[in-house]
Parts: structure tokens; sequence; C-alpha cells
């Protein structure tokens, strides 16, 4: 297999498994697959962080705002690799409670990844809300 198709295969296995982990109430998969090494970002929809103090935070706190996934799909519109170094764009649509409360929504979502000792690490997130 390339590199393209390790890491789309990671990107559909691994990273979606953690971000269906943290819509159901769990962050640990998903802080899991960030990078430990700086500089690390995340410009969210609705919060921003950076740094792994603020990635801590910010997944422990989205972590106990989530709960009861009924849907989630990443719908991958663009990726590539360029060595050690990956990104992927496309639009997550996601039905969850937040705060207790039924929601359905779309994120435009942008993430810049390295690769560390072998793995994929996310290193930036970007998403916002798409609106009609």
């Amino acid at each position: 297999m390339s590199d393209r198709d390790d890491f789309l295969a990671w990107v559909k296995t691994a990273l979606y498994e953690a971000e269906l982990a943290l819509h159901n109430g769990n962050a640990a998969p998903r802080r899991a697959l960030w990078s430990r090494n700086e500089p690390v970002s995340v410009l969210g929809a609705w919060r921003n962080a950076n740094g792994q103090q603020g990635l801590d935070q910010l997944f422990a706190t989205l972590g106990t705002s989530f709960s009861d996934c009924t849907s989630y799909a990443f719908e991958l519109q663009a990726y590539d690799v360029v060595g050690d170094m990956a990104y992927t764009a496309g639009l997550e649509h996601t039905s969850v409670s937040v705060d207790g409360q039924p929601r359905t929504y779309t994120l435009r979502a942008t993430q810049v990844y390295r690769r560390e000792n072998s793995e994929w690490r996310v290193a930036h997130r970007h998403g916002d809300t798409v609106t009609e």
C-alpha cells in the first residue's frame, strides 16, 4: 500500500472511531490521536485551544458536553500526504446531544497531521458550522 492508502485507511478507522467516541462522551480516543509535540491547535466551531494544556481542557469539555450520538459521518472531500505531513478536508455530519439537547449539524473540518514515530497524529483542526 502507498502512504496515501495507509493514511486513508487510518482516517477511515482509527480517526473515525475516535471522533465517534468523542460524540458519545469519551474524549480519550481523540486525545490519544493528537500530537504531544508543539505546536498543536484547534480553531473550533464552538471553542478554540492551543498547546497541550489547552487541548486537554477542550477535549475534556467536549467529552462532557456530547452524548447519545445517533449518527456521525465524515464526508472526505480532499486529502493528501507529502512525506511526514498530511491533511484532510471534508464535512462532518453529526446528530448528537449537546449538553442534553438533541442537535443535528454539519461542520466543515480541515485537519493537519504529522507522522511521529511511524504513527499519524493530529496537529491542527479547523472546524466551522455550515450555514445555509
